[in-house]
């Protein structure tokens, strides 16, 4: 007596059906993870920031750490260097920031570096520097809110009467 296993056109179907399933998923999951980190702005180095002590003057921190990310001009001049680190794990995923440097030089009225300051994610929150999207005064209205509000082009109205607000004549529906 033969002890072979023997296998059916059913089995084998299965098992096709089941190792292409296992390829695709695979596939699809190893497209997905896309490992992304951006650095954006300027990367502070050592040997350039010993190159501006206190007491240097502006132009020699300009040749220095070359032109600042932003200044601030109101009650004291200072120069602002800043630089983000973001990431994201899938390709499709919104950037997370993880880590964020700003560099400020203090000056005084004639132009000499009175202090120095690195600020990181910890000493305060984080901003968008770029940022697209001017915000505006009042409130947003979601579509349903318009439409209960009577908003959105007179919605309600047109759904349930004439322009004028008046019901029609449902005779003359035909």
């Amino acid at each position: 007596m033969s002890l072979k296993k023997r296998y059916f056109k059913s089995d084998i179907k299965f098992f096709s059906n089941a190792a292409i399933a296992i390829m695709i998923a695979s596939a699809g999951l190893t497209g997905c993870q896309t490992g992304t980190v951006l650095n954006g702005g300027y990367i502070v180095d050592e040997q350039s920031l010993n190159l501006v002590p206190e007491g240097s003057s502006r132009e020699q921190v300009l040749l220095s750490l070359g032109t600042p990310s932003t200044t601030a001009t109101f009650d004291t001049e200072v120069f602002y260097y800043i630089s983000q680190k973001r990431t994201r794990s899938v390709a499709f995923q919104k950037l997370k920031v993880v880590d964020q440097s700003v560099l400020a030089i203090y000056f005084d009225k004639d132009g000499v570096v009175t202090r120095r300051a690195n600020y990181t994610l910890q000493d305060g929150k984080v901003f968008d520097t770029i940022s697209r999207v001017t915000p505006t005064g009042g409130r947003e209205l979601t579509f349903l809110q318009q439409i209960l509000a009577g908003g959105a082009g007179g919605a309600a109205k047109s759904l349930f009467g004439t322009p004028s607000g008046n019901p029609q004549n449902p005779a003359s529906i035909r």
